[in-house]
């Protein structure tokens, strides 16, 4: 870029260099989450090859701005002046030399070449699972998992491949690290489910059992992100097999869910979860709108947002009152007789199940524990895809001790690995963790949880999540938005003793 290579050893040139630099990657990233987030939405089938050409084609142009020689000469130089810089700038050059690093050893040909076969994957993933045929889908992961570990080994030669990933998706985390938060997890929830399923107080769901008419599902959307607090001016809504969040900036984000006719509990709890992921985009820094420091710092922070809206506001006691309410808008005459007791402790019911994205509170993290398994089974070489359904049904066995009866509600129910994203499931049992921590130290900052919940203003929440996590976008890691938000680190003993006094009190153990 002809900006960076006129910047000699001049400050005012290597800033100016910089901001151009930061505008260049901005629109990229622009037009790259626009595509990836609206494309699988709203194109039609055919389109998926020429979408997978301009996402190659946008990734490699990406990987070169970034990559370019002379980047690196400028962002060396600002890293040695960080006296005459900003707080803002020193972040800057510090991510960005981070995301320099993990694409500067990868060929700019591998990252284009991976970026159209997971496009044409995800098509492939989508088509499979409708009908469970795994077998369409098992010769892509292989060549999913094959590309990841040429691209670890470019990235990182002498680390383990699996690490590698872990690590792109939560900084400063790898197996070890894992191995121990799962160990802790396990320990608490296998030993607390199976007294729950032997308890004789069992909550049930009778009360949120029937049909529900899928157009007032999509106004209950509405309802639900409006009142967590959702910019909805900012905000498209669509849909989708596989709920997420997207959209390439603070102004424009993307939220596609589904609604099933006979479960109104799952639209819930996917706009609740979506929701807090849309919030967290929301509220970074406006000054940072333009710049590598837009957007969430970590997956596992991000899974912290929303997971904590998911669960520790959306299945409170508190909020139950509330939620009823909204439900018993759009659906007069299915809630009338419904207590938010009832409702509380229909949505909290323990349940061993199949499905990932509709599992309880309580269960949640032991399907997090199947896929981390098994993607460190794919990494190390001790298996392949056509090893996985087999796995997957015998994990599932023994941790959840169901049986998993076809592929669609078994190893097709997830895109993720369609996608290439080894090494972001486990963010998800780490966000929950996360969440339970914040909440904690939110609640000893003096909010008032319960009361914001129980009036359905969340505006306190938001705002102590505003200015201990969001603003500050990536600039900070998770490990340091911890310790500076909870005055100490990450500790997984927060989520363990809520999860236990949580259900503990559900199901009346020990009374």
């Amino acid at each position: 870029m002809a900006e960076v290579n006129a910047a000699l050893s001049n400050p005012r040139a290597d800033i100016a260099a910089l901001d151009a630099l930061e505008r260049t990657l901005f629109s990229l990233r622009y037009a790259i989450d626009e595509i990836g987030s609206l494309g699988p939405v709203i194109d039609p089938p055919k389109a998926t090859d020429e979408r997978g050409e301009a996402l190659a084609e946008l990734e490699r142009a990406r990987v070169e701005a970034l990559c370019d020689p002379a980047v690196g000469d400028v962002l060396e130089r600002l890293a040695a002046i960080p006296e005459l810089l900003s707080e803002t700038q020193r972040a800057q050059i510090r991510v960005l030399a981070r995301d320099r690093d993990a694409l500067v050893r990868i060929p700019a040909e591998e990252q284009a070449a991976f970026s159209r076969l997971t496009c044409e994957a995800e098509d492939v993933w989508r088509r499979a699972k409708s009908v469970g045929d795994w077998e369409a889908f098992a010769p892509y992961l292989d060549r999913i998992v094959e590309a990841r570990l040429r691209m670890a080994a470019a990235k990182d030669p002498g680390r383990d491949p699996y690490d590698v990933w872990l690590d792109e998706y939560e900084p400063g985390c790898d197996a070890a690290f894992y191995d121990r938060f799962f160990s802790q997890v396990k320990d608490c929830v296998v030993p607390l489910l199976a007294d729950c399923m032997a308890s004789r107080s069992k909550p049930g769901r009778a009360c949120v059992e029937g049909r529900f008419d899928e157009g007032r599902q999509w106004e209950l959307a509405r309802d639900l992100v409006a009142l967590e607090g959702v910019d909805e001016k900012a905000l498209w809504l669509g849909r989708t097999e596989h709920p997420f969040t997207g959209g390439p900036s603070t102004g424009f984000v993307l939220i596609a869910s589904h609604a099933y006719e006979d479960d109104v509990l799952s639209n819930v709890f996917s706009m609740l979860h979506e929701g807090g992921h849309a919030l967290y985009e929301q509220g970074v820094d406006p000054a940072y709108r333009f710049t590598s420091l837009r957007g969430g710092t970590s997956m596992g922070m991000h899974e912290a947002q929303s997971r904590f809206f998911e669960n520790l506001v959306g299945r409170s006691e508190a909020f139950a009152p509330v939620l009823l309410e909204t439900l018993a808008r759009r659906f007069p005459g299915q809630f009338g007789r419904v207590t938010p007791r009832q409702l509380y402790l229909a949505e909290n019911c323990a349940e061993p199940g199949l499905v990932r994205t509709e599992a309880d509170e309580l269960t949640y993290p032991l399907h997090i524990l199947v896929r981390y398994e098994i993607e460190r089974l794919l990494f190390s070489g001790e298996a392949a895809a056509a090893d996985v359904p087999r796995l997957w049904a015998e994990k599932y066995r023994a941790y959840l001790g169901v049986e998993v009866p076809d592929h669609t509600r078994g190893a097709l129910q997830d895109t993720h690995w369609a996608g290439g994203d080894f090494g972001y499931f486990p963010t998800y049992a780490l966000g929950s963790a996360y969440g339970a921590q914040l909440r904690h130290a939110m609640v000893a900052d003096g909010v008032d949880f319960d009361g914001a919940c129980e009036a359905g203003e969340l505006a306190a929440i938001r705002a102590w999540l505003g200015e201990k996590i969001w603003r500050w976008g990536r600039s900070k890691d998770s490990a340091k938005l911890i310790q500076d938000a909870c005055g100490e680190p990450f500790s997984p003993a927060y989520y363990t003793d809520y999860l236990t006094e949580k259900f503990s009190a559900i199901y009346r153990l020990g009374a």
